[in-house]
């Protein structure tokens, strides 16, 4: 790779990105023609075409879908990495306002926050918790924490926890009543206990995948919780089928309290990432944030 290859590859990433060549260059700060010519010479070298020009819009071929797919998350670490520095330089004091789901909290960001926070004591940290996805500008929060595959591409992302899945769940007592669930279809003839989400109003989907096969099925009940965590007292209640984090249910399908079923139906989500805005400079206090949700255990 030349001196400039690595400039070549940003510049080829922030096309792929805006899907427009205008766009980029403005982003860049650079001209179009001078942004197209890089990008010519970066095919030319690696012998491959990257993108389809047309006279109206600009797109990935494979080979340029799987190199930015590839490029995304390496130069975002990078970032990252050189962003958390920032810590050493000053000292991080101010509020950091998150949005993050219950589970997010409970499962990954406040294990590693509150040690953390210890060692900072001008900082402060305001966790706004629900289920839906937020606008963190126009809402003016300074980051997110949400799935890694429910994320806007023009967000910076790190990943700060393992992948996970939902599983469905309900008490020996609910199968006693009623038959066992053998295919996601099942469902509909079940009582289950329904998750609405706060942005948007609606209830949750249920989604399932098996051997290539994606099923979504929508579910009755008798109740409807807009946070996971009271879901699960109510699948050990008796009330219903849960469809929850299998770690807020683990410990209670080994002592006996929820039976687990349809998991050979339950795929893995990949994992909680944190994410704030490309364009925004990391702060201090955002920067210490982000290095420890990435790297305390």
């Amino acid at each position: 790779m030349q001196r400039d290859g690595m400039k070549d590859l940003l510049w080829f990433v922030a096309v792929a990105r805006e899907r427009s060549f205008t766009r980029a260059a403005a982003k860049l700060g650079t001209s179009q023609s001078t942004l197209s010519h890089t990008i010519k010479e970066l095919e030319a070298r690696l012998g491959v075409r990257l993108l389809t020009r047309t006279t109206r819009s600009v797109a990935p071929t494979d080979a340029g879908e799987r190199l930015y797919q590839s490029l995304v998350p390496r130069f975002e670490e990078i970032e990252a990495d050189l962003a958390s520095l920032v810590a050493f330089r000053d000292k991080p004091s101010g509020t950091v306002r998150i949005t993050l789901s219950d589970h997010a909290l409970q499962s990954t960001v406040w294990p590693k926050l509150e040690p953390m926070l210890r060692d900072y004591p001008d900082l402060n940290v305001e966790l706004y918790s629900d289920n839906g996805m937020r606008n963190i500008v126009e809402e003016r929060f300074d980051a997110g924490v949400r799935l890694g595959e429910s994320i806007d591409k023009d967000m910076i992302a790190v990943r700060i926890g393992p992948d996970w899945r939902l599983v469905a769940v309900a008490s020996p007592d609910y199968f006693a009543r009623r038959p066992v669930p053998r295919t996601p279809q099942d469902l509909v003839a079940h009582d289950c206990i329904n998750l609405r989400l706060t942005r948007f109003g609606g209830l949750y989907t249920w989604e399932f995948a098996k051997d290539g096969r994606d099923l979504r099925v929508r579910v009755e009940g008798q109740l409807t919780f807009n946070s996971t965590i009271p879901m699960v007292d109510a699948a050990i209640s008796g009330s219903g089928i849960a469809y929850v984090p299998e770690s807020l249910v683990s410990r209670h399908i080994a002592e006996g309290r929820l039976t687990l079923v349809l998991g050979d139906w339950s795929p893995p989500f990949a994992g909680y990432h944190l994410y704030y805005p490309s364009r925004r400079q990391l702060s201090p206090a955002l920067a210490v944030i982000v290095e420890a949700l990435r790297h305390r255990s």
